[in-house]
């Protein structure tokens, strides 16, 4: 009779289910695994709260590490770059569900504080730091950017936003490329040694996106739980500390803007 009530009492105090299994969402890793975990892991458990599907944090060690399992269609939902939606929303299938509310989001290009750097132009035949090959605003907008400055550079790729910005701060590269959602979350003492040199044009931002195989009941519930969270203190609050104001419901045209942009570098396979 005990373990009974303890069954119902357990039941009682659960939001799901015990045959429902958790989805995977999983996060572009411009930063540390442990430091997205520690932004995103009280959104997960907010959104999970407030749409009864259970979400299980995800990420990976690098950008091309995320690509290889995006192809693979491993991740049921997926906080992806506008390029990377593009191309996995044509491969894949993964379906837009929401995107930042009044954003665009746009490359910069950062350099020491105390460096005498002053234009792109001075950039020429340096080695650069980079995120990955297909980060879409760290990567392709700024290099595009240089190419028209024009200046000729070598592009290191070092993984992450956050790689970026310590090797520049340390020096071990005259500049490279981010985006100020990543810059205004990199550490104090290494952002406190670095300044944004350039800025490029806006595009629409990162797409949430969800695999054929989650239902149209859960991606209903996902996008509502997300676009609703701007609605209280405590949702204002968390995101707040991702620098977000609010999610707005996306269809997949909104990334028109990026197929027309014509971009051939090849995902990771």
């Amino acid at each position: 009779m005990k373990k009974l009530l303890f069954c119902f009492l357990l039941l009682l105090n659960a939001p799901f289910t015990l045959a429902e299994k958790s989805l995977t969402f999983a996060l572009v890793p411009q930063q540390s695994a442990s430091k997205l975990a520690k932004l995103w892991t009280p959104i997960f458990e907010e959104i999970s709260l407030k749409s009864g599907v259970k979400i299980k944090f995800a990420t990976a060690p690098d950008i091309p590490t995320f690509e290889k399992r995006l192809a693979a269609g491993e991740y049921d939902i997926a906080y992806m770059n506008p390029y990377h939606y593009v191309v996995f929303h044509q491969s894949n299938g993964y379906q837009a569900l929401a995107k930042a509310r009044d954003k665009r989001i746009k490359g910069i290009i950062v350099v020491a504080k105390d460096s005498p750097i002053s234009s792109l132009a001075e950039l020429d035949n340096k080695t650069l730091a980079f995120p990955a090959p297909a980060a879409f605003a760290a990567t392709i907008l700024t290099q595009s950017d240089l190419s028209k400055a024009p200046a000729e550079f070598t592009p290191k790729y070092v993984s992450s936003h956050d790689s970026v910005y310590r090797t520049v701060a340390k020096g071990i590269y005259p500049a490279g490329g981010g985006v100020l959602r990543t810059f205004n979350n990199v550490a104090p003492e290494i952002k406190d040694k670095l300044r944004v040199l350039w800025t490029t044009k806006g595009y629409t931002p990162h797409a949430i996106a969800t695999h054929p195989r989650v239902t149209p009941e859960q991606a209903n519930k996902i996008q509502m739980a997300l676009t609703q969270m701007d609605q209280t203190e405590s949702g204002k609050a968390l995101l707040n500390s991702i620098k977000i104001k609010g999610f707005e419901s996306a269809n997949n045209s909104d990334w028109d803007d990026i197929r027309e942009l014509n971009i051939k570098i090849k995902i990771t396979e």
